[in-house]
């Protein structure tokens, strides 16, 4: 059955990973189904109220907001076995949920560099990609996944899962987290600016709405 060429255009929610030096676009992960909602958390970076800062300037906060994203989704092989997926009919959802995993696993090839250099020199950390939620054009935003529950629920006969839900919990990474010139701070700066201009359509308050005189 085809799709009416009036409906709209859903949007898939996504992750978009990218290398951060060079902001070569590396692959995408689409969600096969986007969540039915959304759990958006914001904790208030305060500076200290006994410190002489805060004293004389008591406005002011330490920067952004602590962000984090929490959402459940679903992964169903049926679905894409009817639409002709013959990965799917052959491992199931086993290569979504490993896309999914290797968001917060390091790569391989890197794992084996660093047991070389441990033999040569002190180990080092080393950035390789950067990951972007994409929920829509208004929120593309650097983060940092800090969960992945997974529940397999239903298996094929080579036991590869067929149907799971997987919880994702991730924080957003903030100017606080960048250095002044890497490419996630450009892109978390875009993210507010797209909030700043969503925020200056929203219907305004007058003085003369009931309840707010006396403020001239």
């Amino acid at each position: 059955m085809t799709s009416s060429p009036l409906s709209p255009r859903i949007s898939k929610v996504r992750f978009v990973v990218v290398d951060p030096k060079t902001g070569r676009l590396l692959h995408i992960i689409p969600l096969q189904y986007n969540p039915d909602s959304l759990i958006h958390t914001l904790h208030v970076q305060a500076r200290d109220p006994t410190t002489r800062d805060q004293l004389s300037h008591p406005l002011l906060m330490k920067g952004p907001p602590v962000e984090s994203f929490h959402f459940d989704i679903e992964l169903d092989a049926t679905d894409l076995m009817e639409r002709g997926n013959t990965t799917a009919g052959a491992l199931g959802i086993s290569p979504l949920l490993s896309a999914l995993e290797l968001l917060i696993f390091p790569a391989s090839s890197e794992l084996h560099s660093q047991e070389i250099l441990q033999h040569q020199e002190p180990p080092h950390a080393h950035e390789e990609v950067l990951t972007l939620f994409v929920w829509n054009n208004n929120r593309i935003v650097p983060v940092c996944i800090t969960e992945l529950l997974i529940t397999e629920e239903a298996f094929d006969p080579a036991l590869n899962p067929i149907r799971a839900k997987v919880t994702i919990g991730m924080d957003v990474l903030s100017v606080d987290d960048f250095g002044i010139d890497h490419r996630g701070r450009a892109l978390y700066l875009n993210y507010l600016q797209k909030k700043e201009a969503m925020a200056a359509r929203a219907h305004p308050g007058t003085p003369e709405d009931p309840g707010i005189e006396g403020f001239s």
